[in-house]
């Protein structure tokens, strides 16, 4: 009798997780569909994304190429990025420029490498004659204590310096072919995140949930400062959290093996799809809803409100100012 009531519990859960996830899917469907609906071609325009070979900067490399965008991958893995590219061509169908279709081109670019972004950006500057927006979408999540190439601590150096110095760089191309678009993917967990401008490398104490949350939180302050400066431009700056979204941003995460079962069974029915998670990226880089929008915040699509924190000015250019000297943009 008791393993009859469990088997029935354990099949009422499995059918209310399977109408779960197919509601929450039908639901996605109808917002992308909306937010397609929305959305301006892109054809003529040339987008970057970071990150794009896999998660959320593959899937809107896919929808942007599709709207039919020039689309630089910009990715650490050349082959993966590659096979990525590959992929997306054959889910789209890839037509050529010259017959109105998208393009997708691949180039290296590793975060953790200031010498990788100056060589992507030099090639992107010497190749490329517009860039009307530019996706910073890819990070590290709570990954174990580690340095990037130029000694800084991981997450930080990725999510927020990375992203800094290849923006900062990419800045003048932007501002020639306004009316541009620069989109900082970010998340929620920014409200556990604290700036320590005494220990920015995490060299004194290293929590690497909470070094996630400040690279973050630096994401919104770098993306509301960069926004201020580029009034008038005709560049504008917005950040982003794409929700829970079932990627390998957590790789570094370990679950006990008896439960990877049941974590991935709770995924599957609770969490968004890589596009579903991409459609605010998507819609910030090119629904004209959003024309001439800057300095905001959003969520599923929609702008969003911001912990006094994440709005802190003086902090903001504070940690500007840091990040020009660390990246090298001051001595």
């Amino acid at each position: 009798m008791a393993a009859a009531v469990v088997a029935a519990a354990a099949l009422g859960g499995g059918l209310f997780l399977v109408a779960w996830r197919w509601l929450r899917g039908a639901r996605g469907s109808a917002a992308a569909a909306g937010a397609g609906a929305g959305a301006a071609s892109m054809r003529g325009k040339t987008v970057i994304i970071t990150g794009a070979n896999s998660g959320l900067g593959r899937a809107a490399a896919a929808e942007l190429l599709r709207m039919r965008a020039r689309v630089i991958m910009g990715c650490r893995d050349r082959a993966r990025a590659e096979r990525a590219a590959r992929e997306i061509r054959a889910e789209v169908g890839e037509r050529p420029p010259a017959e109105g279709g998208g393009e997708l081109v691949v180039r290296e670019l590793d975060l953790a490498s200031l010498r990788s972004v100056r060589a992507f950006c030099h090639r992107v500057l010497q190749e490329e004659p517009r860039l009307d927006v530019l996706i910073n979408n890819a990070g590290i999540f709570q990954c174990p204590y580690m340095k990037t190439e130029d000694g800084f601590e991981m997450q930080f150096g990725v999510n927020h310096l990375g992203h800094f110095l290849l923006t900062s760089l990419l800045l003048g191309l932007l501002k020639n072919s306004a009316p541009s678009r620069i989109v900082v993917v970010s998340s929620k967990l920014y409200k556990y995140g604290e700036i320590n401008f005494e220990d920015l490398n995490s060299e004194i104490s290293y929590n690497k949930s909470f070094c996630y949350s400040r690279s973050k939180l630096a994401n919104i302050l770098f993306a509301r400062e960069l926004a201020r400066r580029l009034e008038g431009t005709g560049v504008t700056v917005n950040s982003l959290h794409p929700g829970i979204v079932r990627t390998n941003l957590g790789r570094y995460v370990n679950i006990p093996l008896l439960a990877k079962p049941l974590f991935n069974l709770v995924s599957w029915a609770f969490f968004k799809t890589p596009l579903e998670g991409a459609q605010t990226s998507i819609y910030l880089a090119s629904s004209p809803d959003v024309e001439g929008v800057s300095g905001k915040y959003f969520g599923d699509c929609k702008e969003e409100e911001l912990l006094p924190k994440a709005m802190d000015d003086l902090v903001a250019r504070k940690l500007w100012d840091i990040s020009e000297v660390m990246v090298g943009l001051l001595k």
